[in-house]
């Protein structure tokens, strides 16, 4: 998979991909063309059945800053404005991950500075979420006269609550790491910055080694329960989905419970593709 100057991409290890926004001088804020690129290899990820995992992280010591708003105000200078369509008709959302709901593959931040606006609504839709010491966060979007419409409102008022939500939007205010994990409850594990990549990658191996079906399948089952409350719902739903048809009819399924009578460790296998 090839990759440009912006974005890092590579596979530190078996099953894990690995993506490094590289504009470490521009906070590593998001392009329209950035935005494309990451959709092209996340699209790549989805259907290759030997990754498992994706780890995101920024080069240098920010995260994410979001939008790029050099580029945004050139698109608001010429007197196009598009984003009531663009945010509606958006599959992925923010730099093809704030919305992302089709993979079924964790995806985990590590989290290596500051993140704001995007940076945030990116954070938000991961599974799992590593953090420097010194990292912070905001949604300053309404300090510069714009929206967190990319996921980002619905995401924190479902995690944290409508008050705090609320503190956080509408003041625009920045948060530290530790609140961020103890207050507002989308952290994780909080680290030294020189630990958040190690810590992240040693959680993907541990999801790694679990059956990559039985992983898919949970997923899913989250996925499920955020869009239907009913508890029977979801778990009719869930249980008669193609990923969930895939564990219970595929060879990890055999392997994991053969391991576990011969006491020896498994071997999974690839899963097959929807």
């Amino acid at each position: 998979m090839a990759a440009s100057s912006s974005l890092r991409v590579s596979v530190p290890q078996q099953h894990t991909l690995l993506l490094t926004l590289n504009r470490p001088s521009q906070r590593n804020a998001i392009t329209p063309d950035l935005a494309r690129e990451i959709a092209h290899v996340l699209n790549w990820f989805d259907n290759e059945p030997s990754l498992w995992v994706v780890v995101l992280t920024g080069e240098g010591d920010t995260f994410c800053a979001g939008a790029d708003l050099k580029s945004w105000h050139a698109s608001q200078s010429s007197g196009t404005v598009t984003e009531q369509q663009d945010f509606a008709s958006s599959l992925h959302g923010f730099a093809s991950i704030s919305r992302r709901r089709t993979s079924l593959k964790p995806i985990i931040a590590a989290v290596n500075g500051p993140a704001y606006g995007g940076g945030v609504e990116i954070i938000l839709n991961c599974d799992l979420v590593v953090a420097s010491t010194d990292a912070v966060f905001a949604l300053p979007e309404v300090k510069r006269g714009v929206v967190a419409a990319q996921g980002g409102i619905p995401r924190l008022a479902r995690v944290a609550g409508h008050q705090l939500a609320s503190e956080m939007l509408l003041l625009g205010n920045t948060i530290t790491a530790l609140e961020a994990r103890d207050k507002y409850r989308f952290i994780n594990i909080i680290t030294s910055a020189t630990e958040v990549l190690p810590t992240a990658l040693a959680l993907a191996h541990t999801i790694t080694s679990n059956s990559p079906d039985a992983v898919q399948s949970t997923k899913e089952g989250l996925l499920i329960a955020q869009r239907i409350g009913n508890v029977d719902e979801a778990v009719v739903s869930h249980a008669l989905s193609g990923a969930s048809g895939r564990v219970w009819n595929g060879r990890n399924v055999k392997e994991g419970l053969d391991a576990f009578v011969e006491k020896r460790s498994p071997k999974w296998t690839n899963p097959a593709k929807l």
